[in-house]
């Protein structure tokens, strides 16, 4: 399925970027993707990352997060507690809310920073890798963008195998995201990961030969200008 078929080179200081936002479910297989595109010359923005730096121990972000949250949420040596405050929010929708009203406006700026960083370093394709890249307001930056989705089942799956948890803890980070629809309303393009790798790989070569296409339709079109 495709969404938002206008489509502009972004040309910003001479050069020409295609900034691609790269959104799913949790257990889809988005970092799997994000991975194989950063092989095939695709530059990453990890929104993940960036949501960890802006936490780190003295920040601002995370003195905004204790207030509303409370220092149970530090470790002893003055750190975020990861680990217990995702347990907190993915069983409660209204807290993780909150969390996203607190943190989103600091990801939202270095992110912004570092896609000028990227259209000013080089051509090509910029991946703006952000699991809640709408629900932050982050897709208005992108061009277009990409979802990846996957069976329940399959996504549970997953979990409990990358991140070690339980078959209810697992369901509880499922049932706190959105629905499939969502993701395919909003989208360019969804991927279905619900078999191994080379059919996603194979999934994303086709994505990435329409964007080479799109990039090239624009350079027919600015010649004949």
């Amino acid at each position: 399925m495709k969404k938002n078929s206008n489509f502009e080179i972004n040309r910003g200081n001479g050069k020409k970027n295609i900034v691609l936002g790269l959104t799913g479910q949790t257990g889809a297989g988005k970092s799997t993707l994000c991975r194989y595109l950063q092989q095939k010359g695709c530059t990453v923005i990890d929104a993940d990352q960036v949501a960890r730096n802006v936490v780190e121990k003295g920040s601002a972000c995370i003195a905004d997060i204790v207030l509303e949250f409370g220092v149970e949420y530090l470790t002893m040596d003055g750190n975020l507690n990861r680990r217990k405050l995702g347990e907190s929010v993915f069983t409660d929708k209204a807290k993780l809310k909150k969390l996203n009203d607190i943190m989103f406006p600091y990801i939202i700026n270095n992110i912004k920073e570092k896609i000028a960083e990227a259209k000013e370093a080089s051509e090509g394709i910029i991946i703006l890798d952000a699991p809640t890249l709408f629900e932050s307001g982050c897709d208005k930056f992108c061009d277009k963008v990409i979802s990846v989705i996957a069976a329940q089942d399959v996504r549970c799956h997953r979990i409990i195998e990358r991140d070690g948890l339980s078959e209810e803890e697992a369901m509880h980070r499922i049932t706190a995201q959105h629905s499939d629809s969502f993701y395919t309303e909003r989208s360019w393009m969804v991927l279905q990961n619900n078999s191994d790798v080379d059919d996603l790989k194979q999934q994303a070569d086709h994505m990435l030969s329409e964007l080479e296409q799109l990039m090239e339709d624009d350079e027919t079109v600015e010649e004949a200008l």
